[in-house]
């Protein structure tokens, strides 16, 4: 029998949370080796090295299916929301830590003008975090904006700790409102392609070009072009 029979949902390797593949072990193994500590330490380390070391960029973002890959997600270095969680729940799974990915609607007061524009307003269909199993339950952490991005849009980054949910602050560091929670879609054990794929085409079509990429641009041009709101 296929030793991945034995595998729960939550830790199998899939098209898309391909943990066996070479990028994804050499990216564990550089950043949460076996010998880096316990699961919530190595969790916690990997989560840092998706939030840091993988881009972050809705401008260009590969929506294919080999595209949302976490191996190609490595390659490319760059993704948005879904890409990262795609390829932080694979390396979780590498590490032999149950994960599953989160799809929820969010309105986003701070979004840029030109993304406004492209989105047809402040609402964001289909905004991905990943859920962790550690120490008997369920967390939640968004391994998705880095630190360099959070400072140019005066947002807090995101921590995470293996204990506590890692989520969306309501406010900024201004104290305007950032990010609200709108609908949660559900939680996945890998990713639901074509109702997330069909689900943004139809939600934003401006985002999309003529292939299965989003638009050209660059959220760090957006960030220095608009003008700030009170």
């Amino acid at each position: 029998m296929n030793a991945e029979n034995h595998l729960t949902p939550d830790l199998a390797p899939t098209h898309f949370l391909d943990y066996r593949s070479e990028e994804v072990q050499d990216f564990v193994e550089r950043w949460a080796p076996a010998a880096a500590g316990t699961d919530t330490e190595r969790a916690v380390s990997l989560y840092y090295a998706v939030r840091e070391r993988v881009r972050y960029e809705v401008y260009g973002a590969d929506f294919s299916r080999s595209g949302l890959r976490a191996s190609r997600v490595l390659r490319a270095g760059s993704g948005m929301c879904i890409h990262k969680s795609v390829l932080y729940a694979a390396a979780l799974r590498a590490i032999a830590v149950p994960s599953r990915l989160v799809f929820t609607d969010v309105r986003n007061h701070l979004a840029s003008d030109r993304l406004r524009t492209l989105v047809g307003g402040d609402i964001f269909r289909y905004h991905c975090l990943t859920s962790v199993h550690l120490n008997g339950r369920w967390v939640k952490a968004t391994p998705v904006f880095p630190r360099r991005l959070c400072k140019l849009y005066d947002i807090a980054p995101l921590e995470f700790d293996g204990v506590t949910d890692s989520l969306h602050h309501p406010f900024d560091l201004l104290g305007r409102r950032h990010m609200e929670f709108l609908r949660t879609h559900g939680e996945f054990a890998d990713l639901p392609y074509d109702l997330v794929v069909h689900g943004l085409r139809t939600a934003h079509p401006r985002l999309f070009g003529d292939t299965d990429q989003l638009v050209e641009g660059s959220l760090l041009t957006d960030a220095r072009t608009t003008p700030a709101r009170p």
